[in-house]
């Protein structure tokens, strides 16, 4: 039996689960199967999303014969977000490889999935499943929300919500991941400084046992998320650029629109024309609403400045390395 040195583990397999008890054993058997004539020191972490079913009853009977599981369990459901962010915290290997428990990801990639990490210096590697055996309503959309991350993103991955990936130690542990915001793990990590990410094709399972814990509304989510991550990316620390620019741009057009009604009506006045009141024009309205909404964009930035500069975090940066 190999001894588990916290300080010298070589791997770290993060399950996020819920209600999954049929497949856990199966599982742990596969990964058994594959990692253990490699000889790496590993560790197996289970994270209990808060199930209704049996399934901490058999993780805790794995840990009987298998020293290597280890677990945490939930008192309720909060997301595989959250379970992915307390496996982190845990996670002592020096690669953490994560994959869901449905038996749908298979361990036979975790070798390659390591190498590419060791040897080919990626920060992190994200599964392909190019081969899919779900039904078109959740390839369809899949397939929509990949296209449209790619494009927002810039990062070249065919396949953002693969529950296979894997990651050097150092990424996981300087990334938060939190709400539903483990499909851009990718992106958050790109923009905490590690920008070697790679991308491999991995076999897809069909599904054994139960059913599928995510619907359509999933989809509907990811891109509200997106949104969001984009947005604090870009502009959480500093707010003013993003609502100060529209403000005064939406107030620029509205002043300059009021303006020319203006000078329309003198130019009629001075002529001896007859002409409408400016008031009696809905483009004067228009204008108006304009430079009321450009005003409320611009305070709301520079209200937004004003809390992003009193938070602790204003000056918190990721620092690679240092030389004393």
């Amino acid at each position: 039996m190999k001894k588990q040195r916290k300080n010298n583990m070589d791997l770290s397999i993060v399950v996020p689960l819920y209600n999954e008890e049929e497949s856990l054993g199966e599982l742990i058997k596969w990964i058994r199967q594959v990692i253990d004539p490699l000889e790496y020191v590993y560790e197996v972490i289970f994270v209990d999303d808060g199930s209704s079913d049996a399934s901490w009853k058999v993780i805790q009977d794995l840990k009987v014969e298998n020293p290597e599981v280890k677990g945490l369990r939930f008192r309720r459901n909060y997301g595989k977000s959250a379970g992915l962010h307390c496996g982190f915290q845990v996670a002592h290997g020096d690669v953490v490889i994560t994959m869901d428990a449905d038996l749908q990801d298979s361990p036979e990639e975790i070798p390659e999935l390591m190498r590419m990490i060791r040897e080919d210096g990626f920060d992190l590697v994200s599964g392909w499943k190019r081969k899919r055996y779900d039904p078109i309503g959740k390839t369809l959309p899949s397939k929509l929300f990949n296209r449209t991350v790619r494009m927002v993103s810039g990062i070249k991955l065919h396949d953002f919500n693969c529950g296979l990936k894997a990651y050097r130690n150092q990424v996981i542990k300087n990334v938060e991941v939190y709400g539903e915001m483990h499909r851009y793990i990718p992106l958050i990590a790109k923009q905490a400084g590690f920008g070697r990410i790679g991308e491999k094709v991995v076999q897809h399972q069909e599904r054994k046992y139960g059913v599928s814990k995510f619907g359509i509304e999933r989809t509907i989510k990811g891109f509200l998320d997106l949104m969001s991550v984009t947005f604090i990316s870009k502009f959480g620390k500093r707010p003013m650029h993003l609502f100060g620019s529209l403000g005064t741009l939406m107030f620029t057009v509205g002043f300059f629109s009021a303006l020319y009604l203006g000078m329309k009506k003198l130019w009629y006045v001075y002529h001896s024309v007859s002409a409408q009141l400016v008031t009696d024009s809905p483009y004067f309205y228009i204008a108006l609403t304009s430079m009321i909404i450009g005003t409320q964009l611009f305070l709301a930035g520079f209200l937004a400045e004003l809390v992003s500069r009193n938070s602790t975090e204003r000056n918190s940066y990721q620092i690679a390395e240092k030389l004393d």
